[in-house]
């Protein structure tokens, strides 16, 4: 586990678009789908990664990285396994200062299972207590079951907040609904 380096951006975006592939597959409108996780849209993803690891908003965003060894024969080669992005919270009930947001946590269909999603999670929970926040939430589409029962197995639970994900494609059954679980990082 590590801080993201600028030159994880291509990996970092690989692996969010191979996960946003599988997990909402069966969630989000295949074509909307097809338009966030194209060639094009892998290559716009890294540039976005790129800016968030060098040139942060502020100095509590953080971008982390879960590597793997590629090979046992090539130890100095290492795959990006996952990465979690956190900082503080964009929610307007929520105060910045001290409450945290899970932006984003993501590891390959390939790697799901292997513990990287939660020594990420650990990662982030440290890192950003350590930055001075108490509390850490984040938003998961309601019918993304996975990732809520892996949240909730470790402590988060629901706050009874929600928002709904506008797709903007007409007749594609309406917006995505989101719930919001939180958690404790810090006494």
């Amino acid at each position: 586990m590590r801080a993201a380096r600028a030159s994880d951006a291509a990996d970092v975006a690989r692996v969010q678009v191979a996960s946003w592939r599988s997990a909402y597959a069966d969630v989000v409108p295949q074509d909307v789908l097809a338009e966030l996780t194209n060639a094009e849209a892998e290559a716009r993803w890294r540039d976005r990664w790129h800016e968030a690891i060098t040139k942060p908003p502020t100095s509590r965003h953080r971008v982390l990285v879960a590597v793997e060894e590629s090979a046992p024969e090539s130890a100095d080669e290492r795959t990006v396994a996952g990465f979690a992005a956190a900082g503080p919270a964009t929610d307007k009930d929520r105060w910045p200062a001290t409450d945290a947001e899970l932006y984003e946590l993501r590891v390959p269909p390939e790697m799901t299972g292997h513990g990287h999603g939660s020594r990420l999670l650990n990662a982030v929970a440290d890192t950003l207590a350590d930055d001075g926040f108490v509390t850490l939430s984040t938003w998961v589409l309601e019918d993304d079951g996975a990732l809520q029962r892996s949240l909730e197995d470790v402590g988060w639970a629901a706050d009874g907040a929600r928002r709904e994900l506008d797709m903007g494609v007409p007749g594609t059954g309406g917006p995505v609904p989101l719930i919001r679980l939180h958690t404790t990082i810090s006494q």
